[in-house]
């Protein structure tokens, strides 16, 4: 006759001094480093006609980072280019190969968009040149680090001006074309710092998080007129310019925060730029978006 046997589990001894050691050794970043390495950054993807025949003004896009690589993602997915920036040989140089890209004329005026009357006068330009706006990117910014009692009043405004103040005078003027014809789409590029606290960063992070608001609160008025507005939170992306003017271990050290263990390649946050820039996001409005695992 077969008996049956109940097994009982074992208790479970306690971990000897050595092993007790050698877990309260491991921190939590240690053991994500044991198995996360830096990843590679992926192939750049091929456009897909998602802005085909649509018409895009785009601010500061001949900078080196996030704004010529949205620019020239927009020409690559079909769209025809209107850009601004401060710099007239940039700016020139930038039009010329985005025509070089799309197949289609690039216009583009300088505008300090601290000047409402420059601002209006793009917009003006942009709407002569190409019939109606589709979509407006904002993406004119301002950083530093300053602590914040080392921060002058120019300082503060300074960045306020250029990176919030900015996307409202923009925002201001293109909402009564849109309006007019019941269309259009605006996106802001804000950034994680509207959101997390980092030292000497006041000024840039309290203008981030008013691009964060602005986004919410100008979505629900243009709503109702069938216009979506809204933007993008890049934490690191990693361009030329960033690697010459920022000091290696510091690049590093945020890099290591990621949680591919890189930095984004602008042409990452351009991408996602141009998704909510097109039909494919089109019940999205109000959004802000982490381009990111860095989002508080």
């Amino acid at each position: 006759m077969a008996t049956s046997r109940t097994t009982h589990p074992r208790s479970r001894r306690p971990p000897g001094p050595n092993e007790r050691e050698s877990i309260a050794l491991i921190t939590p970043r240690e053991k994500a480093n044991s198995f996360m390495a830096k990843l590679p950054t992926p192939d750049y993807v091929a456009p897909h006609d998602l802005l085909k025949g649509k018409t895009v003004l785009m601010t500061a896009a001949a900078g080196a980072g996030i704004g010529f690589a949205t620019a020239q993602r927009c020409a690559e997915e079909g769209a025809r280019l209107f850009i601004s920036d401060i710099h007239e040989r940039r700016t020139a140089e930038a039009a010329e190969k985005l025509s070089e890209i799309s197949g289609q004329p690039c216009g583009y005026r300088l505008c300090n968009v601290r000047d409402d009357d420059d601002v209006r006068a793009l917009v003006d330009a942009a709407t002569q040149e190409m019939g109606h706006i589709d979509v407006v990117i904002n993406n004119a910014g301002l950083g530093g680090e300053v602590p914040i009692v080392d921060m002058t009043d120019d300082q503060w405004g300074a960045v306020m001006d250029i990176t919030l103040n900015s996307v409202f005078r923009m925002t201001r003027a293109v909402l009564p074309h849109m309006m007019e014809r019941r269309s259009g789409v605006i996106v802001n590029n804000a950034s994680v710092l509207g959101w997390r606290a980092q030292t000497g960063q006041a000024h840039y992070a309290a203008a981030k998080a008013g691009v964060m608001a602005l986004t919410r609160c100008s979505a629900m008025e243009a709503a109702e007129y069938g216009i979506r507005i809204n933007a993008v939170a890049p934490s690191l992306a990693v361009h030329p310019f960033l690697v010459k003017t920022t000091p290696q271990e510091l690049i590093d050290e945020l890099e290591e925060k990621e949680a591919f263990g890189r930095g984004a390649a602008p042409w990452e946050v351009a991408n996602v730029m141009v998704f909510l820039a097109s039909d494919y996001s089109s019940y999205m409005t109000g959004e802000i978006v982490a381009v990111s695992s860095q989002q508080a």
